[in-house]
């Protein structure tokens, strides 16, 4: 019964959702000993605390080809068949980032394209560091590159993925909106800031013009009215030159 996935799940791509995995991956993870000792009874709650404990994530290592605890944690949740909303909760925890890692993977692996593409997108923007465990030793990741592993390789910890549409095939449908990056985001940020102070500068200049024509508007009063006035001086004294005479 260990072996054998919950009668309440349903079936993935048309098949067991087990059979995800080749037989032979199969068969190395129920022969392991963390399978037999820490994944026995484990449900959607208490895989929690399994995810915790990791300290690195791969496929399989060794010369004998031996499954990494994250591949049997993967094998236990297509066991259990946890709700896609808890899936996407275990993404999107914070504190736990091979939790993360363990819900991107199994989602990636039963979930619908659009879902995939529009939950697991957002973490390209976290660049936290994983230890990955290869067959040969280990090596330095990031869980954006895990992320983008999911989304454009076939085969990721020995596991050959289900087909993921490309995305431009799916905005081309209408289907997906195309993706802003992070770095595109800042980039309209700054070009709308640069347009306010663009716009802030032509209004002040408009205001300085204005001034100064009526500062000009207003000499040229002044001096009319002096001319005017001037005129009218040159009028009284011809007067009385002209009574004089």
């Amino acid at each position: 019964m260990a072996n054998k996935t919950d009668l309440r799940a349903k079936s993935i791509h048309g098949s067991n959702p087990q059979f995800l995995i080749e037989k032979i991956t199969r068969s190395k993870i129920q022969g392991c000993l963390y399978w037999k000792e820490q994944c026995f009874a484990l449900n959607e709650s208490s895989i929690i605390d399994r995810a915790r404990e990791l300290t690195y994530y791969g496929g399989c290592f060794g010369g004998n080809m031996q499954p990494t605890p994250f591949l049997c944690l993967i094998m236990k949740m297509l066991q259990l068949q946890p709700e896609i909303r808890i899936v996407k909760q275990y993404i999107a925890n914070q504190s736990l980032k091979y939790l993360r890692v363990l819900g991107a993977f199994y989602l990636r692996l039963v979930g619908d394209p659009i879902d995939i593409y529009t939950t697991l997108e957002p973490y390209y923007n976290d660049y936290r560091k994983l230890r990955k465990r290869t067959p040969t030793g280990w090596e330095l990741d990031h869980v954006d590159s895990f992320i983008d592993d999911l989304l454009t390789k076939r085969i990721v910890c020995h596991i050959t993925l289900p087909h993921l549409p490309k995305r431009i095939v799916l905005e081309t449908s209408a289907q997906l909106k195309p993706r802003v990056s992070l770095l595109e985001m800042s980039s309209d940020l700054d070009l709308d800031d640069d347009d306010d102070d663009l716009n802030s500068s032509d209004d002040s200049d408009k205001e300085e013009k204005e001034k100064d024509e009526d500062n000009s508007d207003a000499k040229e009063k002044e001096s009319d009215e002096s001319d005017d006035s001037d005129n009218d001086d040159d009028i009284d004294e011809s007067r009385k030159v002209m009574k004089q005479s």
